[in-house]
Protein backbone atom coordinates (compact mmCIF):
# COMPACT_ATOMS: atom_id res chain seq x y z
CA UNK A 1 0.00 0.00 0.00
CA UNK A 2 2.67 2.40 0.64
CA UNK A 3 4.72 1.61 -2.33
CA UNK A 4 1.24 2.37 -4.40
CA UNK A 5 1.19 5.79 -2.67
CA UNK A 6 4.81 6.94 -3.38
CA UNK A 7 4.16 5.72 -6.77
CA UNK A 8 0.84 8.12 -7.07
CA UNK A 9 3.52 10.60 -5.76
CA UNK A 10 6.05 10.58 -7.95
CA UNK A 11 3.73 10.46 -11.35
CA UNK A 12 2.75 14.06 -11.16
CA UNK A 13 6.63 14.84 -10.62
CA UNK A 14 7.21 12.84 -13.64
CA UNK A 15 4.55 14.54 -15.92
CA UNK A 16 5.89 17.69 -14.92
CA UNK A 17 9.57 16.84 -15.71
CA UNK A 18 8.56 15.65 -19.24
CA UNK A 19 6.38 18.58 -19.85
CA UNK A 20 8.81 20.80 -18.69
CA UNK A 21 12.09 18.94 -20.52
CA UNK A 22 9.80 19.22 -23.49
CA UNK A 23 9.21 22.87 -23.41
CA UNK A 24 12.70 23.49 -22.82
CA UNK A 25 13.70 21.41 -25.92
CA UNK A 26 11.26 23.03 -27.91
CA UNK A 27 11.96 26.40 -27.39
CA UNK A 28 15.90 25.79 -27.66
CA UNK A 29 14.95 24.50 -30.98
CA UNK A 30 13.38 27.67 -31.43
CA UNK A 31 16.31 29.64 -30.45
CA UNK A 32 18.62 28.00 -32.50
CA UNK A 33 17.86 28.13 -35.73
CA UNK A 34 19.94 29.79 -38.20
CA UNK A 35 17.45 32.04 -39.38
CA UNK A 36 13.49 31.43 -38.53
CA UNK A 37 12.62 33.96 -41.02
CA UNK A 38 13.86 31.73 -43.46
CA UNK A 39 11.12 30.06 -45.71
CA UNK A 40 12.01 25.84 -45.80
CA UNK A 41 11.94 26.04 -49.25
CA UNK A 42 15.49 28.61 -49.49
CA UNK A 43 17.07 26.27 -46.70
CA UNK A 44 16.38 23.03 -48.76
CA UNK A 45 17.80 24.63 -51.66
CA UNK A 46 20.89 26.25 -49.87
CA UNK A 47 21.30 22.80 -48.03
CA UNK A 48 21.23 20.50 -51.48
CA UNK A 49 23.57 23.38 -52.51
CA UNK A 50 26.00 22.56 -49.50
CA UNK A 51 25.64 18.91 -49.94
CA UNK A 52 26.46 18.95 -53.68
CA UNK A 53 29.06 21.51 -53.53
CA UNK A 54 30.98 19.54 -50.46
CA UNK A 55 31.25 22.69 -47.90
CA UNK A 56 29.34 24.33 -45.52
CA UNK A 57 31.22 27.11 -46.12
CA UNK A 58 29.53 29.24 -48.25
CA UNK A 59 28.77 32.83 -48.21
CA UNK A 60 25.54 33.52 -49.82
CA UNK A 61 25.26 36.66 -51.84
CA UNK A 62 22.30 36.81 -53.62
CA UNK A 63 18.96 34.62 -52.47
CA UNK A 64 15.79 35.63 -55.03
CA UNK A 65 12.53 33.70 -54.86
CA UNK A 66 10.09 34.23 -57.97
CA UNK A 67 6.03 33.40 -57.65
CA UNK A 68 4.62 33.33 -61.23
CA UNK A 69 1.28 32.11 -60.33
CA UNK A 70 0.77 28.45 -61.02
CA UNK A 71 4.33 27.62 -62.67
CA UNK A 72 6.97 26.31 -60.03
CA UNK A 73 8.24 28.68 -57.94
CA UNK A 74 12.32 29.26 -58.55
CA UNK A 75 14.46 29.79 -55.50
CA UNK A 76 17.99 31.04 -56.87
CA UNK A 77 20.63 31.10 -55.59
CA UNK A 78 24.72 32.63 -55.89
CA UNK A 79 27.59 32.12 -53.45
CA UNK A 80 31.43 32.17 -53.17
CA UNK A 81 33.23 30.21 -51.16
CA UNK A 82 34.58 30.88 -47.71
CA UNK A 83 37.63 28.56 -47.90
CA UNK A 84 40.80 29.49 -49.58
CA UNK A 85 39.93 28.87 -52.79
CA UNK A 86 37.13 31.59 -53.15
CA UNK A 87 35.16 29.63 -56.06
CA UNK A 88 31.75 30.93 -56.87
CA UNK A 89 29.13 29.56 -58.23
CA UNK A 90 24.84 29.38 -58.53
CA UNK A 91 22.07 27.09 -58.58
CA UNK A 92 18.24 27.17 -59.03
CA UNK A 93 15.57 25.34 -57.24
CA UNK A 94 12.31 24.78 -58.69
CA UNK A 95 9.06 24.34 -56.51
CA UNK A 96 5.94 22.92 -58.20
CA UNK A 97 2.60 24.90 -57.20
CA UNK A 98 0.53 22.55 -54.64
CA UNK A 99 -2.18 24.71 -53.66
CA UNK A 100 -6.13 23.89 -53.70
CA UNK A 101 -7.34 27.20 -53.15
CA UNK A 102 -6.20 30.67 -53.01
CA UNK A 103 -5.89 31.91 -49.56
CA UNK A 104 -5.24 34.97 -47.45
CA UNK A 105 -1.85 33.03 -46.22
CA UNK A 106 -0.58 32.77 -49.86
CA UNK A 107 -1.69 36.63 -50.19
CA UNK A 108 1.00 37.09 -46.89
CA UNK A 109 3.68 34.51 -47.80
CA UNK A 110 3.36 33.41 -51.68
CA UNK A 111 6.03 30.45 -50.95
CA UNK A 112 3.23 28.43 -49.03
CA UNK A 113 1.48 27.76 -52.10
CA UNK A 114 4.25 25.24 -53.59
CA UNK A 115 5.59 22.34 -52.70
CA UNK A 116 8.53 21.85 -50.02
CA UNK A 117 10.91 19.49 -51.83
CA UNK A 118 11.87 20.72 -55.42
CA UNK A 119 11.71 19.09 -58.59
CA UNK A 120 14.43 19.98 -60.29
CA UNK A 121 17.55 21.59 -59.02
CA UNK A 122 20.52 23.14 -61.44
CA UNK A 123 23.80 24.16 -59.74
CA UNK A 124 26.57 25.41 -61.51
CA UNK A 125 24.47 24.11 -65.00
CA UNK A 126 24.30 20.71 -63.93
CA UNK A 127 20.57 19.64 -63.37
CA UNK A 128 19.91 16.83 -60.34
CA UNK A 129 16.41 15.10 -61.04
CA UNK A 130 15.43 12.06 -60.67
CA UNK A 131 17.41 9.42 -58.43
CA UNK A 132 20.46 12.09 -57.79
CA UNK A 133 17.56 14.68 -56.89
CA UNK A 134 16.22 12.09 -54.31
CA UNK A 135 19.83 11.08 -52.78
CA UNK A 136 20.59 15.20 -52.76
CA UNK A 137 16.82 16.06 -50.39
CA UNK A 138 17.75 12.75 -48.39
CA UNK A 139 21.57 13.82 -47.57
CA UNK A 140 20.44 17.46 -46.79
CA UNK A 141 17.01 16.52 -44.52
CA UNK A 142 19.29 14.05 -42.65
CA UNK A 143 21.87 17.22 -42.55
CA UNK A 144 18.77 19.37 -41.16
CA UNK A 145 18.28 16.33 -38.39
CA UNK A 146 21.28 16.22 -37.14
CA UNK A 147 21.51 19.77 -36.91
CA UNK A 148 17.88 19.92 -34.57
CA UNK A 149 19.71 17.16 -32.55
CA UNK A 150 22.69 18.97 -32.17
CA UNK A 151 20.69 21.76 -30.77
CA UNK A 152 18.25 19.98 -28.67
CA UNK A 153 21.63 18.57 -26.74
CA UNK A 154 22.37 21.83 -26.57
CA UNK A 155 19.53 23.25 -25.55
CA UNK A 156 19.44 20.40 -23.07
CA UNK A 157 23.05 21.19 -21.84
CA UNK A 158 24.85 17.82 -22.26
Amino acid sequence: MKQRKVRLKQTPIRRLAVVLGGILIGCGLLASCANPGEDVRVRLCKDLVAGQVGTDRLDWTRVDTKTPGYQDAIVSLRWASADAEGNSGSATCAYPYNAVDDTAQQLADPLSAYATSPSQVVINGETLSGRALANAVAQAMQRQGRELIDAARQAVGQ
